[in-house]
């Protein structure tokens, strides 16, 4: 059986100054460490006794994220740029109310974008496949992934056995702190059996 538990970075400064995270490389907040470290002492003891590997995004979110909960558990994250958030191209660095001001097309399907120098979600989807391809296919029985929210829906829908198309009508939304429990059984079968449980960060 392989089991993958995934965590969605902690409270970052964009989530409290009002402005555009995707590539734009925030630190976490206060609370965004202390939420961290929470899920590292609660997955300490729920995880006792069972070696895991760890991937992160190579964001400062995610990464601090990945180190506050990896010290917890004697991990040393992997960064992988597979992981990163969606890239939403000139509104990095700006403001949500200069992207909702600016933005060029309004998303309705896997292939629009934002902005022409955007990704799309399926690009997104493109991106995350060698990885996701990767961890389903090797050795590794159990994994921890440190990302973001908008790269998570993707991976939700991947594991699910979906096509990108799927993400036009539906996707699970998570978030910050959020930690899923996702299994595959010896018979090939994947099961969601937690999603975004924020009781972790207490």
């Amino acid at each position: 059986m392989k089991t993958i538990i995934t965590i969605h970075h902690t409270q970052s400064v964009h989530h409290t100054n009002g402005m555009v995270g995707s590539w734009t490389d925030w630190d976490l907040t206060e609370l965004g460490i202390n939420q961290a470290i929470n899920i590292g002492k609660k997955l300490q003891q729920e995880l006792s006794g069972r070696t895991f590997i760890m991937y992160t995004s190579d964001l400062k979110r995610s990464k601090q994220t990945a180190d506050h909960i990896a010290a917890y558990l004697g991990l040393k994250p992997i960064s992988r740029n597979e992981l990163r958030e969606r890239n939403l191209g000139r509104c990095c660095g700006k403001s949500v109310h200069w992207l909702k001001e600016n933005m060029e097309l309004q998303e309705k399907t896997v292939d629009d974008r934002l902005f022409s120098d955007a990704e799309s979600r399926r690009d997104v989807w493109n991106r995350l496949k060698p990885f996701f391809n990767e961890i389903m296919t090797n050795n590794e029985r159990n994994i921890i992934i440190v990302s973001h929210g908008d790269l998570l829906s993707v991976f939700y829908a991947m594991f699910m056995s979906l096509e990108a198309e799927s993400l036009n009508h539906s996707e699970i939304f998570g978030l910050p702190g959020g930690v899923s429990y996702l299994h595959e059984n010896e018979t090939g079968k994947r099961i969601i059996k937690k999603i975004s449980d924020m009781s972790y960060i207490k």
